[in-house]
């Protein structure tokens, strides 16, 4: 690779420095084709940047030419790398951002580029002595390039994604106060955002609303209490908006917000993904959040069609939230049904409407293990039929006949009769929505759930940790 120079005349630090220049000035020779095997070599080694398009590789190779030029001036000049020399790489940084490149897939590139640019030198240098000292001496300053230019890089490439991500929460508030006002984006950049999360005004996929809101650590439980201060929870509830938002994988991207001190989400159902699930993988979420010490309460509206419905199904996600008790857990309308949720909002006026032999009974079999009440659940839901009640109980008929008997020698109610087998489930639903011993709503929501063997109610409503 000497070309037929020599320097056989020159004293050794001469020679060092005259094929020192040499390498350098071939490398400037054969600049663009140097260039054009770095951006090969980024994308036989970097996925990423094998997806992208012939634009995109043209404005890497772009990039890399840059970095050489400037690489070869500070080093034929023998001087120290400054910020300015690679100042053009902030605008780079930004553009591959933008095309969602990662941050580690962008700086691997920078290693390659790197890599092409040494094994180049080496390959110059030659096999005289002379030539691998000249390499040497290039190390060093071609190390403090790489790390100041990869650093700059890295900077500007992060500044941008900040930016980027408080463009893109700024947008989605905007988005979400727009459906919550009654309003639909028509046109622009909150029209393409509203489109980006599947919920464009004509849209007609079923969607719910989902509310969390943060609550303190309950003494004890999951460790220090909720900081206090203005900025209360800020980090908490940023964290459990971004949980909440990577619940769905529709193929769109969920609407989720940090709205004053609550989480507000609008999830799309994509095709097969039903209520009952979005429900499953919601708690599956709150019970992951409890591992980090985000504690959280949660409502659920109904699903409704269409964005215009989005500020009832609010204000029915934020109402079942007064149902959940102190520890928090999740109120969520899809697992219940509408007579559940008349029991539970009702008052006590509803209760003392109850007949006073009724609620002795329900009280006394709650103290005894709730076989009576399993026993009216299970006939209801056989639809009358005493064998199939008796089955699903795991008891024998006659077992099943007396206790319908007991019932309606204490409460004057017949069972096959609808009227009162209705007041006797009304009462049930009444009673155990709430618990002796409590006097708060919050603890209401116990009425939703049957266990198998004893008819009483733990929970599926809520299910709080």
């Amino acid at each position: 690779m000497s070309g037929g120079f020599s320097t056989e005349t020159l004293t050794p630090a001469e020679a060092v420095s005259a094929e020192r220049a040499r390498i350098l000035a071939e490398i400037l020779d054969d600049l663009d084709e140097l260039a054009g095997a770095a951006v090969r070599a980024m994308r036989a080694e970097i996925p990423a940047y094998a997806a992208q398009d012939e634009a995109f590789h043209a404005d890497v190779r772009d990039q890399v030419a840059r970095h050489y030029r400037s690489k070869l001036a500070v080093l034929l000049e023998d001087r120290t790398v400054m910020p300015d020399d690679i100042a053009f790489t902030r605008r780079a940084a930004m553009r591959r951002a933008r095309a969602g490149v990662a941050l580690a897939d962008y700086i691997n590139a920078f290693r390659v580029g790197q890599q092409v640019f040494w094994e180049s030198v080496i390959e110059r240098a030659g096999r005289s002595s002379a030539g691998h000292d000249a390499a040497l001496s290039l190390a060093a300053p071609l190390m403090r390039y790489c790390d100041l230019a990869s650093t700059h890089a890295a900077n500007a490439y992060m500044e941008f994604q900040q930016y980027a991500a408080a463009e893109a929460v700024r947008e989605s508030r905007d988005l979400l106060e727009t459906f919550l006002a009654g309003g639909a984006p028509t046109r622009g950049r909150q029209l393409a955002v509203a489109q980006a999360h599947g919920l464009a005004p004509d849209a007609a996929a079923p969607l719910l609303v989902v509310i969390a809101v943060l609550l303190p650590h309950a003494p004890g439980s999951c460790g220090q209490a909720v900081p206090a201060g203005p900025d209360r929870g800020a980090d908490a509830r940023h964290a459990a908006c971004a949980a909440i938002a990577r619940t769905w994988g529709n193929g769109m991207r969920t609407l989720s917000v940090v709205r004053h001190s609550e989480i507000v989400a609008v999830p799309v159902l994509g095709p097969g993904t039903g209520p009952q699930e979005l429900c499953d993988r919601l708690q599956a979420v709150r019970e992951n959040l409890l591992g980090e010490e985000i504690v959280l309460a949660m409502g659920v509206s109904t699903v409704i069609t269409g964005t215009s419905r989005i500020p009832q199904a609010y204000q029915e996600a934020r109402a079942v939230l007064e149902f959940l008790p102190e520890e928090g857990g999740m109120a969520a309308l899809p697992r219940i049904t509408p007579f559940q949720y008349l029991a539970l909002r009702a008052d006590d006026t509803a209760r003392h409407l109850v007949d006073p032999r009724i609620t002795s009974l329900l009280a006394e079999d709650r103290a005894r293990g709730g076989v009576l009440t399993a026993t009216i659940r299970a006939f209801a839901a056989a639809d009358l039929n005493l064998r199939a009640a008796a089955e699903h109980l795991q008891i024998h008929p006659n077992t099943a006949q007396y206790r319908l008997r007991r019932i309606r020698a204490r409460t004057g109610r017949n069972l096959r009769r609808i009227s009162d087998l209705v007041d006797l489930l009304v009462a049930i639903a009444l009673h155990d929505s709430l618990p002796p011993g409590t006097d708060s709503r919050r603890e209401r929501l116990a009425a939703t759930t049957d266990d198998r063997r004893t008819g009483r109610t733990y929970g599926r409503f809520h299910e709080p940790r």
